[in-house]
């Protein structure tokens, strides 16, 4: 929580690597790999497998072109159809068993990455649950989703495919080279001639590539951006009339978009085409000079059937190679960043002399409490004050005073830098955070609500409650009404943004939720901001009923929901300057004395 509300807009990351785009930056890929590992530990035997069986697959496919032309010799040598079939045959078994080497290895290797993908998701977000609340107040949401799905993909999607293809891609070459070069060394040579011409061809195509594919990405962001700004503010849009000026900019952006997206698929279109032409040529020169040394009886028409397959394969892999490194490393890339929030410091562990409190009254007491977040300026200075069991508190002052800032002490959300508070005259840091926070009711002013039933959002309150006490907390916060008027009634199922109900009834429902939790101490932060005052005269019955009995802290903008609480603590820069009740502050003459004045005249002037 915190005083100023901020809206942490999901930031949309998008991954593009392959042909023209930089490979990711890893910062320590050995030590990346290693972890990676350590959640593929129980899977070591079907990865070696799957190795063994590249091994076997790799071995077959070099085989094949061996046989063919071996075949051929076969035929023209001894000119008889046994030994054609024979040949085809042996042939027909081989890419059999190749095929089949290929199907296991992709079974094994999808079991293998889903099963690591699976824990690594599992421990990102159960680590995430244990994380302290100012490391989500520094992070962007949308950031962290990103992290927790399109990295964990980017690992998913490598360890399914890369891998196996890297692995294949250099034994092919390697096993190609070894075979070629036993078979005949001069056509061996003249085949890698086209290697320093791929090289450069590439290095040209990909040098400009490079430019447009980010030109291309940057537009792509802008594009995604404003129409994502766009939808959201359409009611805006509508009401001024700005439908062709919308239209306009988005056009200018589009086409921005067009232009460099067109630059950039011309140009890595290139890459398949010198690919396709460097096949040929490399099947010219082998066909040409192995015709000159078939005629010279130096080869035979066999090897030069085997060379000019081989030769495909040869070229191929090379291809394949560089697209393959740069998944691997964007996964490795991605990897980091999920290793980043594991490696994040948790939610300090409870003092080991902390104790489970059943049962707290609601005595509290804050002596001397200092507080800065991080290595910031003190943003509570000096902090006394005592709430008796049963009493109401109230907390006033401008935004960034710090009155969430002591719930959130209170709720051990973060622990203070000197002071004491105390809860039934014992020390905060000797209750354990969950018996502690199990007995507070909180009502925030933006309420939050799953995707799941209504009766579900109530019963997070107390999950163990009957359906009888889910329709009584709500009949006591006036939701039952409108929850009946609903077409599935309490089974209706809200979307995660609780859309499906207005801001206000999810107030209510929210209020309805803290009732049913029946908490010790409870919080309230601006719980009536968003209802209409009608309802409001309803609510405020409804929250004097449960917070009688109960110690309760108010956080409000809106001075007159506050007039009946015990204490009334005015703060400003982290500092208590006013302390009292209403009709006390008021004769005071002071900061809260101003603000209700304030408040009652922009009230009579808007009437």
């Amino acid at each position: 929580m915190a005083d100023s509300k901020s809206s942490n807009r999901p930031v949309i990351q998008r991954h593009h690597h392959g042909i023209g785009t930089a490979p990711p930056k890893v910062e320590n890929m050995k030590s990346t790999l290693k972890r990676i590992w350590s959640y593929m530990y129980e899977e070591k035997g079907k990865f070696n497998l799957v190795l063994a069986i590249i091994v076997l697959s790799s071995a077959l496919s070099l085989l094949g072109p061996y046989l063919l032309g071996a075949a051929v010799d076969k035929v023209i040598a001894e000119r008889n159809a046994g030994t054609l079939w024979m040949m085809l045959s042996l042939l027909f078994g081989v890419y059999v068993f190749h095929s089949l080497f290929l199907w296991l290895q992709n079974y094994w290797m999808i079991t293998i990455s889903q099963n690591t993908v699976y824990k690594m998701r599992r421990h990102l977000f159960s680590h995430l649950q244990r994380l302290p609340i100012l490391f989500f107040q520094k992070r962007q949401q949308g950031e962290l989703m990103s992290r927790l799905t399109n990295d964990m993909e980017n690992v998913s999607r490598t360890l399914n495919t890369a891998v196996v293809q890297f692995v294949t891609s250099v034994l092919t070459i390697l096993g190609t080279l070894v075979i070629m070069f036993w078979l005949s060394p001069l056509l061996t040579l003249l085949t890698i001639t086209i290697v320093p011409v791929m090289y450069f061809g590439m290095k040209w195509i990909t040098k400009r590539t490079g430019k447009y594919f980010k030109e291309q990405q940057k537009h792509l962001g802008d594009v995604n951006g404003y129409v994502e700004e766009m939808f959201s503010g359409q009611t805006i849009i509508s009401m001024f009339s700005r439908e062709e000026r919308v239209i306009k900019d988005f056009e200018r952006k589009n086409e921005a978009l067009k232009k460099s997206g067109y630059w950039a698929q011309t140009y890595s279109g290139f890459i398949p085409k010198l690919m396709n032409m460097l096949n040929n040529i490399s099947f010219a020169i082998i066909v040409g000079a192995g015709g000159l040394l078939a005629l010279n009886e130096s080869i035979s028409i066999g090897i030069i059937v085997t060379f000019t397959t081989y030769s495909r394969q040869f070229t191929r892999p090379l291809n394949d190679l560089a697209n393959q490194y740069n998944m691997i490393l964007s996964a490795v890339a991605g990897a980091e960043r999920v290793f980043q929030i594991i490696d994040e410091n948790e939610e300090k562990q409870d003092e080991r002399n902390a104790e489970n409190i059943k049962e707290i009254k609601g005595d509290i007491k804050f002596r001397s409490v200092h507080f800065s977040y991080e290595d910031e300026e003190e943003t509570l200075t000096d902090i006394n004050f005592h709430a008796a069991s049963g009493e109401t508190i109230a907390l006033v002052g401008p935004t960034g005073a710090g009155k969430t800032t002591i719930i959130s002490l209170l709720s051990r959300f973060y622990e203070i830098d000197e002071g004491t508070i105390l809860i039934d005259g014992k020390e905060i840091n000797t209750i354990t955070r969950d018996s502690l926070r199990s007995q507070m009711g909180v009502v925030l002013q933006d309420s939050t609500m799953f995707h799941t039933t209504i009766r579900e959002n109530l019963r997070y309150g107390r999950l163990h409650a009957t359906d009888e006490e889910v329709e009584k907390a709500a009949k006591a916060a006036h939701a039952h009404e409108f929850i009946t008027q609903l077409p599935n009634g309490y089974d209706t199922v809200l979307d995660s943004d609780g859309g499906g109900v207005s801001h206000g009834q999810r107030q209510l429902l929210s209020i309805a939720r803290a009732m049913l939790a029946d908490p010790a101490l409870l919080i309230l932060d601006e719980a009536t901001s968003s209802i209409d005052t009608v309802t409001e005269i309803k609510i405020n019955d409804a929250l004097a009923r449960l917070m009688k009995g109960r110690t309760s802290f108010v956080i409000a903008h809106r001075l007159n929901t506050i007039r009946a609480a015990d204490q009334i603590l005015v703060l400003q820069h982290g500092e208590i300057i006013e302390h009292g009740d209403h009709k006390e502050l008021l004769e005071q003459g002071g900061f809260y004395s101003e603000l209700v004045r304030a408040q009652q005249a922009e009230s009579q002037a808007s009437v």
